[in-house]
């Protein structure tokens, strides 16, 4: 017996509709299906063979998103298409498709720039580069940083835009929310300028890469110790007595500032002294040469590949000047390298009979002493000599004002 169509009292044509309507949502569900476990899949495979995984990363985001938007799809088309609705219900179902179609294009968009920025961090941070290595790991470290911050900005900027997007969907006028939001967002830029202006000092801080966590850095203002954080808002050092500094990034990206450690940990460490006149220059450039190898050897505080340098500088009052380089491995090794090799200059000096002057100055007087006069006359200073009486008289230099109104009494 013909299962009859007319059951329960219902037309026929209702019943075919119907039951075209599920199978053209069972369709779509077969075909997601068939692209989630058949169709991505070997393109993932496909994807094995590039030389980059951006584009697996990227099959992966569109995975999930695709699927949900064939089966939406596909019960669109059921309900549209089989059924013959009345127009309000046509008109809801639309709405619906669009609003549904909106956030379903948002997430897609918001999961491509999500992975891709997660792939670019991740790629950007391990990822072997040229030069110091150092060096590289810590911008690495910066830019990922900056990179993760905009990672957040844009996919936040995305669903938000996508939020208008399907509020405008639904029907709902987004005019005044968009005009509500641009008095908001410039109240709150506002209420926020010395935070928004630290912010893009930190920004500009992170992408130069000149300061790192690690580094010794004197700032102008006389400010110096090790960069222990970097962030958005402010730059933290610890100072030499071990106490922190907090300086605003504003204020921080407008100084001058002097790095210890680039563009290389290894600090040049520059020696002055000075030996008798009397002195072999040529002993005493052998012995200082000397003196720098053997500690640069015996060392573990110097770079020996560097080498040392020796010159005389200049003829100073007491002694020849002369000046000793080498090269430390950082900005501490230099104070225990420049310790050392006065420690075994002084030593060496001494064992060689090369003398250090202390500061002397000689005094030279005329030769305008009077005849026969005693010592004393003779460490009476030249402004008192030079006032002599005239021709026949005998000086007498106890007498008070002897020498004129300008003598001392």
């Amino acid at each position: 017996m013909p299962f009859p169509l007319a059951i329960f009292g219902l037309p026929d044509t209702l019943w075919v509709e119907a039951a075209i309507s599920i199978a053209v949502v069972l369709i779509s569900m077969l075909v997601a299906a068939l692209a989630h476990f058949a169709i991505f899949p070997l393109a993932a495979r496909l994807s094995d063979r590039t030389p980059s995984d951006l584009d697996d990363v990227l099959i992966r985001a569109v995975r999930w998103p695709l699927n949900v938007g064939i089966v939406v799809l596909g019960v669109y088309l059921s309900l549209t298409l089989t059924l013959d609705l009345p127009e309000i219900a046509q008109e809801i179902i639309n709405t619906s498709a669009k609003a549904a179609g909106a956030f379903l294009l948002v997430a897609l968009i918001g999961r491509l720039v999500s992975r891709g920025m997660d792939w670019a961090i991740q790629e950007y941070g391990s990822g072997a580069q040229s030069g110091d290595t150092r060096r590289s790991s810590r911008v690495r470290s910066v830019d990922s940083r900056l990179l993760l911050m905009l990672r957040r900005v844009l996919v936040g900027l995305i669903y938000m835009l996508g939020a208008l997007l399907v509020i405008n969907a639904l029907g709902i006028p987004i005019t005044p929310l968009i005009a509500g939001l641009g008095l908001g967002g410039v109240a709150v830029a506002l209420a926020l300028q010395p935070t928004l202006s630290n912010l893009f000092a930190g920004t500009y801080v992170m992408t130069e890469g000149v300061v790192s966590p690690g580094d010794y850095i004197e700032m102008e203002g006389g400010i110096a110790g090790y960069v222990l954080e970097v962030g958005w808002r402010s730059t933290r050092l610890r100072t030499w007595s071990n106490t922190l500094v907090v300086i605003p990034n504003a204020r921080f990206a407008e100084t001058i500032i002097t790095n210890y450690y680039e563009p290389t940990p290894p600090v040049n460490v520059y020696l002055t002294c000075g030996v008798s006149y009397d002195s072999d220059l040529a002993l005493v450039e052998n012995v200082s040469r000397e003196v720098m190898d053997g500690v640069l050897d015996a060392s573990l505080h110097g770079v020996r590949e560097y080498g040392s340098y020796f010159a005389f500088d200049n003829f100073s009052e007491s002694n020849v000047d002369f000046w000793l380089f080498l090269q430390a491995k950082d900005r501490l090794a230099s104070f225990e390298l420049r310790s050392e090799v006065i420690n075994e200059l002084h030593r060496r000096f001494a064992e060689e009979g090369i003398v250090i002057n202390y500061p002397v100055r000689t005094l030279q007087f005329t030769d305008e002493t009077p005849a026969g006069a005693d010592d004393g006359a003779r460490r009476t200073p030249p402004a008192i000599l030079r006032r002599r009486p005239p021709p026949g008289d005998t000086p007498d230099f106890d007498a008070p004002g002897a020498n004129g109104p300008d003598s001392p009494s």
